[in-house]
């Protein structure tokens, strides 16, 4: 489908710059067949039934964003470099994103003396991301001297609030470099509420790489380069779907990355001839209209930024003209978009 058909326009104004006071404390725009309803986060264990099966992505945001400097032997020394960490390739080897006052090439050296830690530039590559050798712990250098990778849109620094906001009260599995941002609403509190009302918690892991928040390019979204993402589906949750599946309840998932980890799942199992399994993987997975999920039946979701893939998923879950004219509804009604946004609630397949 062509890209400009997932365009619309986002005031900066609309654009969350801070969290609300209280996790679950952002307002609710419930999408039903009848169109958009208003209401808030807090509202959800009412929109539950007991036969659900809740599903949140468990994945850690690290620490991703730290600066370093150029050693001061070399020409040009001394000068800053900003470096977003996404993913770990191999031991001490990291694939990055960089931005300094001059070009980073191939040999280049950069160094943080408060970490005690050194990189040497191993590759660029055409996507822009670099390819980092360091002489030491990545990870715990990040503990020590990274700040949370807030997004780009957000236009500030990250504060000391954001370590725990821009994370998941359940996150348990280190690797994302950015929230899956939909399950920063559920607080302890609403969870507890969620399993009184004897609706089941499920966990899926997939870490978010900073792809899924960048707008597409392309003229057509199949000609876009989909960003690569990892994800796990454990045996137990293979289980409780199943017996969702067999009491009649909704497999409702948090956010578009619990629908990426689980469409990916189900398609992997469906490719070997057989049901849905237990695995891991890696995932280019682009949902768009015309897709026909496997597994999802309601999804919670915030507000996503135009022209991106985000918007593409939840347009093949509801249809294109219904989330755009449910956008325009939110806009005009003073909704909070994205990372830090309001949410959205969507209980049930709307596009068939």
């Amino acid at each position: 489908m062509r890209t400009e058909l997932f365009d619309y326009s986002l005031p900066e104004s609309s654009i969350a710059n801070f969290p609300c006071e209280e996790r679950d404390g952002a307002r609710l725009c419930r999408l039903e067949q009848s169109g958009p309803v208003e209401g808030w986060v807090r509202e959800l264990p009412e929109l539950l039934q007991p036969e659900d099966l809740l599903v949140v992505n468990d994945t850690q945001v690290r620490r991703a964003r730290a600066y370093f400097r150029r050693p001061r032997t070399v020409a040009g020394g001394g000068g800053a470099v900003e470096l977003l960490f996404l993913r770990p390739l191999a031991e001490n080897t990291w694939e990055a994103l960089g931005r300094a006052g001059s070009r980073i090439k191939t040999g280049d050296h950069f160094e943080s003396a408060e970490a005690g830690l050194q990189l040497v530039v191993l590759e660029t590559r055409q996507n822009g991301t670099l390819v980092l050798e360091a002489n030491g712990d990545v990870e715990r250098a990040l503990e020590a001297i990274g700040e949370m990778p807030l997004p780009p849109y957000m236009k500030r620094s990250a504060v000391e609030a954001d370590a725990s906001r821009y994370q998941t009260v359940f996150a348990r599995h280190l690797g994302s470099a950015a929230a899956p941002t939909a399950g920063l609403h559920l607080s302890e509190g609403l969870l507890t509420r969620i399993r009184e009302r004897g609706v089941t918690l499920g966990r899926v892991v997939l870490h978010v790489g900073l792809g899924t928040f960048r707008p597409v390019s392309a003229a057509d979204l199949d000609q876009h380069d989909m960003h690569e993402e990892w994800y796990s589906v454990d045996a137990e949750l293979v289980e409780q779907i199943a017996k969702t599946r067999a009491r009649g309840g909704r497999v409702v998932a948090i956010g578009t990355t619990v629908v990426r980890a689980l469409e990916s799942a189900a398609l992997a199992s469906k490719a070997r001839g057989g049901a849905l399994e237990a695995g891991e993987g890696s995932t280019r997975l682009l949902i768009q209209p015309g897709y026909r999920f496997q597994l999802v039946d309601a999804l919670w979701t915030n507000f996503h930024q135009p022209r991106s893939t985000l918007l593409a998923l939840v347009s093949a879950f509801v249809g294109r003209d219904r989330l755009l004219s449910a956008y325009a509804w939110a806009l005009e009604h003073n909704y909070r978009f994205l990372s830090y946004g309001d949410a959205m609630w969507i209980p049930e397949r709307l596009e068939r």
